[in-house]
């Protein structure tokens, strides 16, 4: 069974809906519990490297997570493919000198940051981060990386919500997403 296959099997079995949160109408996916499980969250960090790999080889210098699940999922990634692993945070978080940028969410807008030295010149970088909704994130992690003089080379997505149009900020990257809603 590939990386794949197993990450998609553990994503059916422990990703909980939750009605009405954040606020009423919504369906919020909780991957508690696949983090709370050792083999799927592993099958979960395999299939998510695989992104940062061509034939089995890690073509990939970087890997940056956005804040928080992105964290989550993004620092074991970086281990597994050998690689650094970046925090893109919010507004305030990082205690030397950021680029930022300013987006809008599907019920807000925020603001990230990258530390100006995270990513150098010319480093392929992976993007990792649980959900692909709007596309504000991805959007402005890539703008965070680029000022730094980074070259986003493929993103990672726990899971895509296709009846919004996030996949319009992946353009035309290698794309791996492992659930769609």
């Amino acid at each position: 069974m590939s990386n794949m296959e197993r990450a998609q099997q553990a994503l059916a079995r422990l990703v909980v809906d939750v009605s009405d949160f954040p606020q009423k109408g919504i369906v919020f996916k909780d991957i508690t519990p696949l983090l709370a499980d050792a083999d799927g969250l592993a099958a979960v960090v395999s299939a998510l490297a695989d992104a940062g790999r061509d034939g089995g080889e890690v073509v990939v210098d970087k890997v940056v997570g956005m804040e928080s699940r992105g964290f989550i999922l993004g620092a074991p990634v970086a281990v597994e493919l050998g690689t650094g692993f970046v925090p893109v945070r919010k507004a305030g978080k990082l205690p030397r000198a950021t680029h930022t940028v300013a987006y809008d969410l599907e019920y807000g807008d925020a603001t990230l940051e990258i530390h100006q030295d995270a990513v150098a010149p010319g480093e392929r970088v992976l993007l990792i981060d649980d959900v692909l909704a709007t596309g504000g994130t991805l959007a402005a992690t890539r703008q965070l990386v680029e000022a730094c003089g980074g070259d986003v080379v493929a993103v990672a997505m726990l899971m895509e919500l296709t009846f919004l149009p996030g996949r319009g900020a992946v353009g035309n990257l290698p794309f791996t997403v492992l659930m769609t809603v």
